[in-house]
């Protein structure tokens, strides 16, 4: 089973995610569902109207799409990821474009920020009441085939979760799983 996601090739869907209150967002909506602003508002804390900004900045660009499916009535202004996969950026694309450059850096900063903000916290041994964390760092090897043929059997493990988990309970909290699979990084290479 291959690992391929609906792809984003637009320079401007990088400087929308780029921006950590709309990624969190995105991870919301990715572990509960279809949210409104007051919903996703609750969930990071803070104000419906500043969630609003962000959701309309995120559905203008094709990143979340309105689910009137799951609204209360036709005011209701409601919206879900465009698939419950996710997506992939197309790095490639979106460097061959105007801006493109630009946006990568800024995404490409952004993101490995968040990552080491990960790392930070799991490494810190704070315990938190209620919950679990975890590290894993497995070297394997691999030919791209199985590479690929790996991070789709990883995809099928997190839908499987995703899918029996997805909404919004009390009882559970938003977990983030962050996993890179690349060949070993070569000693000396610039970055």
């Amino acid at each position: 089973m291959a690992y391929d996601p609906p792809s984003m090739a637009d320079p401007r869907v990088l400087r929308a995610i780029a921006h950590p209150t709309r990624g969190r967002i995105l991870d919301e909506l990715d572990a509960t569902g279809p949210m409104r602003a007051a919903d996703v508002g609750e969930a990071l804390g803070i104000p419906a109207n500043q969630a609003s900004f962000h959701l309309r900045q995120l559905a203008k660009y094709g990143v979340i799409v309105p689910a009137p499916e799951s609204a209360r009535d036709r005011r209701d202004r409601v919206y879900k990821l465009p698939d419950e996969r996710g997506f992939r950026i197309d790095g490639e694309t979106i460097l061959s474009q105007p801006g493109g450059k630009a946006a990568m850096t800024v995404f490409k900063r952004t993101k490995a920020a968040w990552a080491h903000r990960l790392v930070d916290e799991v490494w810190s041994f704070k315990k938190r009441k209620d919950s679990f964390s975890a590290i894993v760092d497995q070297a394997m090897r691999l030919s791209k085939d199985e590479a690929a043929e790996f991070m789709g059997e990883i995809d099928a493990v997190m839908k499987t979760w995703a899918d029996k988990t997805r909404g919004r309970s009390r009882d559970r909290k938003t977990y983030v799983f962050y996993a890179m699979l690349q060949p070993y990084p070569e000693e000396g290479k610039d970055r």
